[in-house]
């Protein structure tokens, strides 16, 4: 099982090549405080010295030591490193393709990495550096050494240095696939581990944790480590082992590490004889080995899955260029119809969009924005009076002139076109920004071939640019027609109601005295004496209309003419031009009156002259402002229906079904496919990448399962972890 190792060294490299977070591979992340040992720990367990050494924080980037054993001939690397076949171990960084012989050279390039990457300044950076060690006296193993914790900033370095190197380490070792090596020397008290505080933070059952002692020779002279080695100050379930680290005269020395070992080892039979065979750094070297196996073997089939995903996200080779185009155009014009109709797989719930924010704007703005018009706007009492007077011509107007109505009402139904084009073009807006969010496998498309994303666009632009004119002049069209023909006769417009609920609120002083009426007038329009009503043409109406009542006052109706001369009673008509009322005050100039028994001239706009309204005049205006009120409030509940009917028709649904069709007759031409369907050659990298690691991890899986059948069926093939 020892190929698990560099097999899961080379997803790494897969992993760094992509340049995704996504998966996460088993590795020992090493943690512990500065000066707790972990550069001589990691030395050691190489056999050579190559990381930075000195005071303060020296290593201030993650750096992923991967070490692969090599047999002497090594046949397996040294073919891969040209000319390595003189050398027992060498090194390689992944940033550059030297070859390093010469672990000093090693310990420079690292020292240079870290200043370009992290600065000079002492301060720590999240990139990390990738090193691998192929050498006969190491084990296979994979570790990510990272800075030291520290409390305190000293000389230069950042303020915050603390929580930059704490939430590094965090990042690491809150990985659920990596074992963490928690470092602490012998001669502090291990109660006040930094490093196995953070490691229960994430691993409160110490399911991978692995503690490592440093230091053993450097107690106090009558102490000892023993009950710590043993678990009983602080129980650590993968267990705790004990190391003698180089000395700093060693390392002035430059004292070989075959030599270290062996002062190790005879350390720890000198004063822990019980123990010796359970400690050292020969002993963490393979208790590393064996906890790194057993659980890249559990992580394997979560590792499959996210290769797989990732590899799906990548998109696949391209066998057939015609083919994947038509493919991609069929998948977007579904996905788009998709987010319309709100079918889609992925579901956004941070905003409205596509469908539901076409009906927000068809119900919520469109409707709002329709109730806010007053049916009134913009028009005052002379307004309503000039315009009366000026359909009556020379000769006054015994009933209000029907004339007048419709000009009104057709001005105030032109103020409902410029709503309903804010609503198409809102909608187009709409459906415009649907292809930035339609559908991640979409988006994974069109981040591979650019080219394409950017024509599908021009496409989608110019076909909606197309259907934008006949959408707005169909809209224009409908409030065309409804200027065209007042239609007084509307199952909804009741008139007569409208004026005899005018006629019935208004002031008393305008209904003629009943002493003064004769016999056909008192008939046609009298108070009830039983219900306090009033009785129009035999009809018994109230001054108050009920909702959704409507009152014929037209049935007894004698009279000829224009409809409005079938609203008022036979025989009856507002008071004279004499008779005054005080219920109003209108504007007048400051000019002298007329010279007395010259005709007084009628004001012609509503701000030249300020007097008081006749009652005829009141009455009148009341009348045309009731029915423009009904009116206009029947064609605003049209309107409001019928625009997005006119929306859906013509710009939506037409969307719908042209975008494939047009999709395919605008990109689909031998000439453009290989310029469509043209992707960098940093994606076809890590799609191949993902797809190597998918393989691999496939084979190593296979392998795995024979020799479970093999140990099985009692072949006598047997495999431990």
């Amino acid at each position: 099982m020892e190929f698990l190792i560099p097999l899961i060294n080379k997803l790494q490299e897969v992993c760094t090549t992509v340049g995704t977070d996504l998966i996460q591979l088993p590795q020992i992340v090493v943690v512990g405080s500065q000066s707790s040992g972990k550069s001589s720990v990691l030395e050691s367990l190489v056999g050579q010295s190559f990381l930075p050494r000195g005071t303060g924080i020296v290593t201030r980037c993650p750096i992923v030591l991967q070490l692969i054993h090599v047999s002497k001939e090594g046949s397996d690397y040294k073919s891969e490193e040209e000319g390595m076949g003189d050398y027992d171990e060498w090194a390689r960084f992944l940033h550059t393709n030297t070859v390093f012989t010469d672990f000093n050279k090693v310990q420079e390039e690292i020292q240079a990495y870290t200043n370009k990457i992290a600065g000079s300044n002492k301060g720590v950076s999240s990139d990390a550096l990738y090193l691998k060690v192929y050498s006969q006296k190491v084990v296979n193993l994979t570790l990510v050494d990272l800075p030291g914790l520290t409390k305190v900033p000293v000389g230069d370095q950042p303020e915050d240095i603390e929580i930059q190197v704490y939430d590094l380490v965090m990042r690491y070792i809150s990985n659920p696939n990596s074992i963490i090596l928690a470092i602490s020397s012998a001669n502090t008290d291990i109660a006040t581990s930094e490093a196995l505080k953070l490691a229960r933070e994430v691993d409160p059952d110490g399911n991978r944790t692995l503690a490592v002692i440093t230091k053993l020779d450097l107690m106090d002279t009558g102490t000892d480590a023993m009950d710590v080695l043993c678990g009983r100050v602080i129980p650590v379930k993968l267990g705790i082992i004990g190391v003698v680290n180089r000395s700093q005269q060693d390392i002035v020395n430059n004292k070989k590490f075959k030599e270290v070992l062996k002062d190790e080892a005879l350390f720890l039979q000198r004063k822990y004889p019980t123990l010796a065979s359970q400690n050292g750094t020969p002993h963490l070297s393979k208790t590393l080995n064996r906890l790194l196996l057993h659980h890249i073997r559990k992580c394997l089939p979560d590792l499959k899955k996210r290769f797989q995903s990732l590899l799906n996200s990548l998109g696949e080779d391209i066998v057939d260029k015609k083919q994947t185009l038509l493919q991609i155009i069929t998948k977007f014009s579904s996905a788009y119809c998709s987010a319309i109709d709100g079918t889609g797989k992925n579901i956004e719930t941070s905003e409205l969009f596509g469908g539901a924010r076409i009906s927000y704007i068809f119900h919520e703005t469109f409707g709002k924005t329709l109730d806010c018009i007053n049916a009134l706007s913009g028009l005052t009492q002379f307004d309503i009076l000039t315009a009366i007077r000026n359909s009556s011509g020379p000769r006054p107007a015994i009933f209000v002139p029907e004339i007048a109505f419709e000009l009104l009402v057709q001005r105030q139904i032109r103020k409902l076109e410029e709503p309903s084009l804010r609503c198409v073009e809102l909608v187009h807006e709409e459906l415009q920004r649907i292809v930035q969010h339609c559908g991640t496998e979409i988006q994974t498309d069109m981040m591979r071939f650019p080219v394409l994303h950017d024509k599908i666009k021009d496409v989608i632009t110019a076909l909606l640019r197309k259907r934008l004119p006949p959408t707005n002049e169909m809209v224009e069209n409908m409030i065309a027609i409804e200027l065209a023909y007042i239609n007084t006769r509307h199952p909804d417009f009741h008139p007569q109601a409208v004026a005899a609920a005018t006629f019935a609120n208004s002031d008393e002083g305008t209904i003629p005295k009943r002493s003064n009426l004769t016999k056909r007038h008192t008939d046609s329009f009298a108070p009830s004496e039983t219900t306090g009503n009033i009785i129009i043409n035999g009809v018994d109406v109230p001054k108050e209309p009920l909702k959704g009542q409507i009152y014929d006052v037209s049935s007894r109706s004698q009279s000829s003419g224009s409809w409005f001369s079938k609203i008022l009673p036979s025989g009856i008509g507002p008071a004279t031009n004499g008779s005054r009322t005080t219920a109003q005050t209108v504007p007048t100039s400051s000019n002298p009156s007329p010279v007395s028994g010259s005709p007084q001239r009628t004001p012609t706009s509503a701000t030249s002259h300020e007097r008081q309204l006749f009652d005829k005049e009141k009455n009148d205006c009341d009348m045309i402002e009731c029915l423009i009120k009904s009116y206009f409030g029947i064609l605003r509940k049209q309107i409001q229906d019928a625009v997005p009917k006119i929306i859906m028709y013509s710009l939506v649904n037409h969307m719908k079904n042209s975008l494939q069709s047009e999709l395919v007759t605008h990109l689909c031409k031998a000439e453009q496919i290989d310029l469509l369907l043209a992707e960098s050659e940093h994606v076809a990298a890590r799609r191949r990448e993902a797809s190597e690691g998918l393989q691999a991890l496939e084979r190593v899986i296979h392998m795995i399962e024979e020799m479970r059948e093999a140990t099985y069926f009692g072949t006598g093939t047997k495999f431990k972890l």
